[in-house]
């Protein structure tokens, strides 16, 4: 058994009552029977642990920066400070917590190693940290996670393993090597340590910023909103602390309405770090009370958020760092207009081919891109005079297919297919109007499938 901290000393003492065998380490791992049992965690992670975290892990990790976005704020109608989190050694806000965690380990258990089940980052985190402090670690990922987070743990000279479609699935066979192993688990958003090491973000937004009225965190398994909150509510109660979730995975949503953690997984999501399908009950149990708002948001929204980061900020973020400015997008923030709020951008470990299709697919939604289907003349000057017309309106070409054999009766006439780049929906609207005045007939549009 490691030696217990005093988060676990204050969990043990809220326990003895109980008839149920309790396993502590510095992470507090309450157990019955195997199993997490539901006892009142909701103050068992304080003000002052978090801010005994940040002044621990101080010197191992980046204070980034929260400044003000002017494009941002024009664009949301707000004041928008972003909060780089992504500019981490490991691009995510994981290593707070990751750090913290194997801080508090007492020797032996330094020397035995530590496991993680994780999409990716906190993996990274242990892994860099771990590197860092001499602490062997393994991590085992799900089969979907992405490339560039998988092949980055390797190099950190994590183990790594993949197992099951998502975070659940990976843990329980963490789980299992754990035991056989015997290495202490450090769950990625439930454990004490993770989240008061998470939540020496807020203490720094409060820092940064003044006079700010909300601040709209990324939610996965709740772990960063929580210890966040706990810290800002502490400072200020006043500001708001809103989540974000992707629609195809409201954990912490679905958990506030049933008002305990409940399963929500929906699919696979664009926001991948935050897919996970249940919150963690300690987490639960610390945000409940302490976050003003939940909201979920779409993936076409998080993929032209990626989009717009990109362009106006000049930063490369993953769909997880990306729903807070989604969820102004998608118009469900609106109540945050003419305020000062800050945007957490919690990662940006995106794959880069995924990050090329994220890109292709927001011009799109941006009606940037166009797709469709004309008939010409199959006769000299034909494919000229389409080719003139876009270029009169000031589209550009990116590509053009013909089809003669699928072309219909009229052997006079061909099928092309033209991708276009255009400057936005109104020009994209200019385009057609002209192509019909030449007698061109656009017979198909290509529309981006709805989620």
């Amino acid at each position: 058994m490691t030696q217990s901290s005093p988060l676990a000393t204050r969990c043990a003492r809220r326990v003895q009552k109980f008839d149920i065998r309790v396993e502590l380490d510095s992470h507090v791992a309450l157990h019955a029977k195997g199993d997490f049992v539901s006892v009142s965690i909701a103050s068992d992670v304080s003000y002052a642990d978090i801010v005994a975290a940040q002044a621990r892990i101080g010197s191992g990790i980046i204070r980034t920066s929260c400044q003000e976005s002017a494009a941002l704020s024009e664009l949301c109608g707000a004041t928008i400070f972003c909060k780089t989190e992504y500019l981490q050694r490991t691009g995510s806000f994981k290593e707070r917590g990751a750090r913290n965690a194997l801080l508090l380990l007492d020797p032996p258990t330094r020397k035995r190693g530590v496991i993680a089940a994780s999409a990716g980052n906190h993996a990274l985190a242990l892994a860099y940290h771990g590197r860092e402090l001499g602490i062997p670690i393994t991590v085992v990922m799900p089969k979907g996670a992405p490339l560039v987070k998988q092949t980055r743990c390797h190099a950190f000279g994590a183990k790594v393993l993949l197992h099951g479609q998502n975070i659940a699935e990976a843990k329980v066979k963490a789980d299992e090597i754990a035991k056989a192993e015997k290495l202490t688990y450090i769950h990625g958003f439930n454990d004490a340590a993770i989240i008061a090491g998470a939540g020496s973000i807020g203490l720094e937004i409060i820092e940064q910023v003044k006079n700010l009225d909300a601040i709209v965190v990324p939610v996965g398994g709740a772990g960063l909103i929580a210890g966040l909150a706990i810290a800002v509510k502490e400072k200020n109660p006043r500001v708001k602390v809103i989540g974000v979730e992707p629609e195809r995975c409201p954990s912490l949503h679905n958990a506030m309405q049933a008002g305990q953690p409940v399963d929500a997984w929906h699919g696979a999501t664009l926001a991948d770090g935050l897919a996970v399908p249940q919150v963690g009950d300690r987490a639960f149990a610390l945000a409940r009370e302490r976050v003003d708002e939940v909201v979920t948001v779409r993936e076409e929204h998080i993929a032209l958020a990626i989009l717009r980061i990109l362009e106006l900020e000049k930063g490369v973020v993953e769909g997880a760092g990306a729903v807070g400015l989604a969820a102004f997008l998608a118009g469900k923030l609106n109540s945050l207009h003419g305020k000062r709020v800050a945007i957490v951008l919690c990662g940006g470990n995106i794959d880069p081919m995924m990050l090329t299709r994220v890109i292709e697919r927001g011009v799109v939604l941006d009606e940037r891109m166009a797709q469709f289907t004309a008939v010409i003349s199959d006769r000299p000057g034909g494919l000229a005079e389409l080719a003139a017309t876009i270029a009169q309106v000031g589209a550009s070409v990116k590509q053009i297919e013909h089809d003669r054999a699928f072309g219909g009766a009229d052997v006079s006439t061909v099928m092309v297919k033209c991708t276009l780049e255009v400057r936005d929906g109104d020009h994209l609207s200019q385009l057609r109007a002209a192509l019909v005045a030449k007698g061109i007939r656009i017979i198909s549009e290509s529309r981006p499938l709805e989620d």
